[in-house]
């Protein structure tokens, strides 16, 4: 006599070698064993775009003195913010979409006056959470050296305008390098080269600024700087 299973099956969806970053924001347990990626409404970008739930900005792992929208993705405010996945792969690309509120400074096309003090910045940093941020507002408040540690020695200060795209382009092989690009150009004078260790996806965004973190490449709105630099894919399991 012949049984009929209904287990269900688990499509795996291998991610493209070198593209995968450990999430962190796991509501459960995972299955090691299996890969699964899912569609997410809103896609980081646009509601057709492909994308795993954990490559969204993190609260765990963001300052109390920001706003996260609902989709997780677009945020405001004042402070440091990390997306909830690690970069592990060799070479990755996403960008930041950049929305000026109105009345802020380069509204009026001053950027010159926009100092890089009050500019938003770009890049990844260490993993954070709210101890990390009790104590930095702590220092600040005693006026303590510690608080010249914010978190952002990974980033760098771009003065943006409403509609700019910023890019960020991650290195690990070879000579590990960030890479920033304004509207498709590259920035190489703020480059950083040689860092260490497992980082986040990350922005410190400034008062008068909304910024939209995309990672699915439908919905880029400029070119990495190379092939070799594909969106990253979060993937479940790889921690």
């Amino acid at each position: 006599q012949t049984s009929t299973s209904n287990a269900t099956t688990h499509v795996k969806i291998p991610p493209r070698m070198g593209n995968c970053c450990a999430c962190l924001e796991s509501a459960g347990a995972v299955d090691g064993s299996s890969v699964e990626m899912k569609k997410q409404r809103g896609g980081g970008g646009g509601s057709g775009g492909k994308m795993a739930p954990s490559l969204t900005l993190s609260r765990r792992m963001s300052a109390p003195s920001v706003a996260i929208d609902g989709e997780m993705v677009r945020i405001s405010g004042n402070g440091l913010a990390l997306v909830g996945c690690s970069i592990e792969q060799d070479a990755a690309y996403w960008e930041w979409q950049i929305e000026r509120t109105s009345g802020s400074s380069a509204d009026d096309g001053d950027d010159d006056d926009d100092d890089d003090d009050n500019a938003p910045k770009f890049g990844v940093a260490t993993r954070k959470d709210q101890k990390f941020y009790r104590a930095l507002q702590a220092a600040e408040i005693d006026d303590n050296e510690m608080s010249a540690d914010d978190g952002t020695a990974l980033m760098r200060s771009v003065s943006v305008r409403d509609g700019d795209t910023v890019g960020v382009a991650v290195q690990q092989s070879d000579l590990p390098m960030i890479q920033f690009l304004l509207n498709g150009e590259p920035l190489h004078e703020i480059a950083i080269n040689r860092f260490r260790g497992s980082v986040f996806p990350a922005i410190y965004v400034r008062e008068g600024i909304k910024a939209e973190v995309v990672f699915d490449e439908d919905n880029f709105k400029e070119l990495s700087p190379h092939a070799r630099f594909g969106p990253l894919i979060a993937a479940r399991g790889i921690i």
